[in-house]
């Protein structure tokens, strides 16, 4: 693989840090803030809004900057954004500050994405893009953890001072390490937003939005789960974390692989696979061994989906791709906040740690009936266009 990807991956290790950390430190700034732990659930869904609102607008105002330049712009707002949280004197400042670190975030992946797959040969773009997001995965195994234990020791604060550190860093690999490239020659706002006319797009991010949503509703609040439920001491929660980032790690780097041999099975799969650890985790968090193992597994399905999604979007995008892959991580982060909110409605309604984990069951089958659906017209579409081959020939 080329070189230029490990530039994107630790952009990557950056952004998942700063995405993921927080629900590690959450009752760290909850205290500090003078807020309950709903409220400060807040904070991930403030960053999640500026995910899905950053990725089309920024995308869209930038249709004419090369990709390089982008990614470069677009890790300068991150490490302003993660500087200005790290500092922020209330919650709702708070809120806003997370909201401006969240907004390059799609655009990043997005623009990454389509630069990864671009550096490779067809057969492996989505190992190429899977590559990039081990970036991210690796942040949920060394950044997440280093950072939650940071948080506990020192204060949330420092965590995040370090994160705009680790943009610091990206900033400078991107411009040492990817290549220039040319705007695309049809770049125009216009292009990018047909691709948004072919319905096959809208169902994969509504794939990513709900069948993604079912994790983000229990892994928001799974260091008060491990902690009160599982009965863990909150010192053991960053290895917890560490032990759910190897599984993320395992699930990009197979699902990469899955995605380029059997794309839509693969997903199936994946899905099934997600909803039946999640309903497992129901029962095993109750206890210490039976919740850390099943961690690992919710973490390892969930990032089966995410190479698989992308490159399916890249697939049916055509020649417009930029927006629609920065559109996955709008997706994403929907998922993510729809998860942390309904999470939060159903502890607020007294229902205990655990209901956020029935309502992550029933948004991944719904996430999985949605994939079903898009493969039926797959299937539907490839049976009329043979039709037609044949007619062709008999004519």
């Amino acid at each position: 693989m080329p070189i230029a990807l490990l530039a994107l991956a630790v952009a990557a290790f950056g952004i998942g840090t700063t995405e993921f950390v927080m629900m590690g430190v959450l009752p760290e700034a909850a205290r500090d803030f003078g807020v309950d732990i709903p409220t400060a659930g807040h904070l991930i869904t403030a960053y999640a809004l500026g995910v899905v609102v950053g990725a089309p607008t920024i995308t869209a105002l930038a249709a004419r900057i090369t990709r390089k330049k982008l990614l470069l712009s677009m890790m300068g707002l991150f490490i302003i954004g993660n500087l200005l949280f790290a500092i922020a004197p209330n919650a709702e400042l708070g809120l806003l500050f997370r909201f401006i670190a969240g907004l390059p975030h799609g655009v990043f992946f997005g623009a990454g994405a389509v630069v990864a797959a671009s550096l490779v040969e067809p057969g492996k773009r989505a190992q190429a893009v899977s590559m990039m997001f081990l970036g991210l995965t690796l942040a949920n195994v060394a950044g997440v953890p280093l950072g939650t234990m940071l948080g506990q020791q020192v204060g949330w604060r420092a965590t995040f001072a370090v994160v705009a550190g680790i943009g610091v860093l990206s900033l400078v690999a991107i411009q040492l390490l990817i290549p220039n490239q040319g705007r695309p020659a049809k770049a125009s706002l216009k292009s990018e937003l047909s691709a948004f006319r072919i319905p096959q797009v809208w169902l994969a991010l509504a794939i990513v939005t709900f069948g993604l949503g079912g994790t983000f509703a229990t892994l928001s609040y799974i260091a008060p789960i491990l902690t009160d439920v599982s009965g863990f001491d909150p010192s053991s929660v960053p290895l917890l974390l560490a032990l759910a980032g190897i599984g993320m790690t395992g699930g990009v780097l197979v699902g990469g692989r899955l995605a380029d041999k059997a794309l839509m099975p693969s997903l199936y799969g994946a899905l099934i696979l997600l909803a039946l650890t999640l309903g497992l985790f129901t029962f095993t968090a109750g206890g210490k061994v039976g919740a850390a193992i099943t961690l690992v597994a919710i973490g390892f399905a969930a990032f089966l989906i995410g190479p698989m999604v992308q490159t399916r979007v890249l697939d049916k995008a055509g020649g417009s791709p930029s927006m629609v892959s920065a559109a996955v991580q709008s997706g994403f982060n929907i998922a993510n906040s729809l998860g942390a909110y309904l999470g939060s409605v159903v502890i607020a309604g007294g229902f205990g740690l655990l209901a956020p984990n029935v309502v992550a069951i029933g948004l991944t089958v719904l996430g999985l009936a949605l994939a079903l659906f898009s493969g039926a017209l797959d299937r539907r579409d490839n049976k009329a266009s043979a039709v037609r081959e044949l007619s062709t020939v008999d004519a």
